[in-house]
Order: C-alpha cells, then sequence, then structure tokens
C-alpha cells in the first residue's frame, strides 16, 4: 500500500504594506488613507510591469491601516528591484496633488512561502511580523515625511532567491539591502532592509537599531497566536498583533481573492 501525502500549497509572493501614523488621523482621514493604498499600489505595480499579475492576486485584503496580497512568486524580481522606487514616486505625486493632506509614508514588507488559496498559514504570519519590526518603524519616525515616504523590508528567502537568480534588474544590488535581525514576539530571523535611494554606505546603519527597553519585553506566555474558528462556510479567521494589541482583523474569504 502506498503512502498518503498532501500536495504542498502553491508559493506565493505576499505583498503588505501599513500607514505609518494611522491611528492619529480622525475618521475621514483613515477612510482616505485606506481607500488611497490600493490605487497607488496599483500605480507602483504598474509602472513595475506586474500589472497582469497583480490582478490576478489572491486574498487581497483591507487590514485598515494596510493591504495585503499574494502574487506569483515569479514577480519577486520586479517587488524587489522595481516596486519600492516606484511606490516612492507614486507616494511623492499623491504629496504633490494633495498638498492639503497630512503625507503618507508606508512600511512594506515582502515574503515568499506556500501559502493556500485563504492566505491563511505561517508565512502570512512571518510577513507581518517583518512588517511589524521596530527598525523599520525607527526609519519612517526618523525620516522627513516628504522625502522618506517609503521603507521596505524583505525576508532572507526573498533576498536569496532574487539575488542568487540574477534576474532582478542590475540597477538594484545587493548593496541597497541592509542585513537585520528581526525580532518581534516569538519571530526571530534576519531580513533585509531597504530605503529607496538611500547609499547604507553613506552612514552607519547601527542609527537604524532601536534600542530595547524594559518596555519592549513580552509578556510571559506570548506567543503564537491561535486563530478562531472560521466565520463561516469558505472563510477564515486572521489577527494581525502589533506590539500592545491587536492590530487588524481580516476575513479571508472566497469573494476575497482579488
Amino acid at each position: 500500500m502506498l503512502p498518503s501525502w498532501e500536495p504542498l500549497w502553491p508559493y506565493r509572493a505576499v505583498l503588505a504594506v501599513d500607514a505609518r501614523d494611522f491611528g492619529t488621523l480622525d475618521s475621514k482621514g483613515m477612510q482616505r488613507v485606506n481607500a488611497d493604498i490600493p490605487p497607488l499600489l496599483a500605480q507602483a505595480l504598474s509602472a513595475s510591469n506586474v500589472s497582469a499579475h497583480w490582478e490576478r492576486r489572491v486574498f487581497g485584503q483591507h487590514t485598515g491601516d494596510g493591504y495585503v496580497a499574494g502574487m506569483d512568486p515569479e514577480v519577486l524580481p520586479a517587488l524587489v528591484g522595481h516596486f519600492p522606487d516606484a511606490l516612492r514616486q507614486a507616494l511623492g505625486r499623491r504629496r504633490a496633488e494633495n498638498p492639503h493632506l497630512k503625507p503618507l509614508q508606508l512600511r512594506v514588507s515582502i515574503h515568499v512561502g506556500p501559502l493556500p488559496q485563504s492566505g491563511l498559514g505561517v508565512p502570512m504570519v512571518h510577513t507581518h511580523r517583518l512588517l511589524d519590526d521596530k527598525t523599520v518603524r525607527t526609519v519612517l519616525e526618523r525620516g522627513h515625511p516628504e522625502i522618506t515616504n517609503t521603507a521596505v523590508i524583505i525576508s532572507q528567502r526573498v533576498y536569496e532567491d532574487v539575488f542568487d537568480s540574477g534576474c532582478v534588474n542590475d540597477d538594484v544590488l545587493p548593496a541597497h539591502f541592509h542585513r537585520h535581525l528581526v525580532r518581534v514576539k516569538k519571530f526571530e530571523q534576519p531580513a533585509y532592509l531597504h530605503l529607496p535611494g538611500f547609499d547604507w554606505g553613506l552612514a552607519d546603519p547601527d542609527i537604524f537599531e532601536p534600542s530595547t527597553t524594559a518596555g519592549d519585553k513580552e509578556e510571559p506566555g506570548a506567543g503564537a497566536h491561535v486563530p478562531p474558528a472560521p466565520a463561516g462556510p469558505g472563510s477564515v479567521n486572521f489577527h494581525q498583533y502589533g506590539e500592545q494589541s491587536t492590530q487588524a482583523y481580516n476575513l479571508y474569504g472566497k469573494r476575497g481573492q482579488r
């Protein structure tokens, strides 16, 4: 009798973004940012020549102050090589066209791994752990909001796949990415930080490393969250946790795969 086994889920390139200082906005401001993020992503991805892949995205969902979606992993060279600067430019145009609005700054994380159509799985959790990295937050806090509007962090798996393949554009170099150990809750993995247009050789990258304080320590028993039972047929609940409490709640269902 042959052994039984389950096929591995398809590999997905996972793209997640989060808006800085979303909680300081009033209700109308939150609604505006929530509505602006998908078009900004579409503009940047179109400029990166991956519009067709973006149209076929899976488990695309708002996260309140951001957005997350999965795409074919073959787009990773574009996401790493072209997308960051294209997003920076799109955010710059938004600021120029809406000078009355508070400048929008976005944190971006890029990861890859096997995920089902629902999007629920370890790679999704790790994508959000990267997004919640303190160093990425610190970069945007210290940067001028009208100049530094985009901070990108990619997982080591993405970094290795893109640069070892040689498929990334020649204008983008490994030196554009600063290796950094991410520690969020029980998650601890190396990743790579990228600021579009920034030369890490011109500054000591250690200035972006936030110091650890007593308040940063985890509460006893803190660890991976076990999601509750699905809300209904074809749906999966996913909670994204920040440093203090739940940041976002997503309902992944069959209708949300665009």
